[in-house]
């Protein structure tokens, strides 16, 4: 399988590094990028993984990742995400890979109530920036498992949401270079059609399938009682 090497090379920034971001990683630097990997606990603890990524990848606080980007991806827990960088992420498009777990991240109430949806909130964190919410639905093994060129029968869609058509553009063309077909759900208030419980969310689906389910998702409040 070979996959197309980015015509510029561009700087990937990783605001989290775990199993999400880990792998976005890897999908990078297989498809040409640098990547500068950030995480909570500090640039040395990521020796291993930017060894095992390559001349193409270094380690460095988030806020040295946030500036060092051309495209930022935020892979870390939502309860975290008043620690993003603001100011070195101005102008810029931001990925956010996250949902909302109230186990974890604890009752929010625009969440609750279904106000506002996950990446708003990091949007209106990052008011200078430009969110897509993407790569919140698939299984972290499954990026490096999935992917396929162009054409391909079957190929995975994967969705987006954001509220700049440019943004969303960047955003679509980088997921085609990774491997995955694309479905453009449009504003970030969309986000919700693919929030866990969603028939979206999780299984493998072409386009026509992912497009399908976006379409017979509905609303927590209006779901049957678990």
């Amino acid at each position: 399988m070979s996959f197309a090497v980015a015509p510029h090379m561009t700087t990937i920034g990783f605001i989290g590094s775990g199993h999400i971001g880990s792998q976005l990683a890897r999908l990078a630097v297989r498809s040409g990028y640098d990547v500068v990997m950030s995480n909570s606990r500090g640039p040395e603890t990521l020796s291993g993984l930017v060894a095992e990524l390559g001349p193409h990848a270094r380690a460095a606080t988030a806020r040295e990742a946030a500036r060092a980007a051309d495209i930022a991806v935020v892979s870390i827990p939502l309860k975290n995400i008043g620690d993003v960088p603001v100011d070195e992420l101005a102008g810029k498009t931001i990925i956010d890979t996250n949902n909302y777990y109230p186990q974890r991240d604890g009752s929010i109430p625009e969440l609750e109530s279904e106000e506002k949806t996950s990446s708003e909130l990091l949007q209106a964190h990052l008011p200078a920036s430009h969110v897509v919410k993407a790569f919140n639905h698939i299984y972290a093994r499954e990026l490096t498992e999935h992917p396929l060129p162009a054409g391909s029968p079957d190929r995975r869609a994967l969705f987006i949401a954001g509220d700049d058509e440019g943004a969303r553009a960047q955003v679509t063309h980088l997921i085609d270079e990774f491997g995955f077909d694309v479905v453009d759900a449009g504003p970030l208030a969309e986000g919700w059609r693919i929030q866990p419980n969603t028939p979206g969310y999780g299984p493998r689906l072409d386009k026509a399938g992912l497009t399908n389910a976006l379409a017979a998702a509905k609303r927590y409040r209006d779901m049957p009682p678990r």
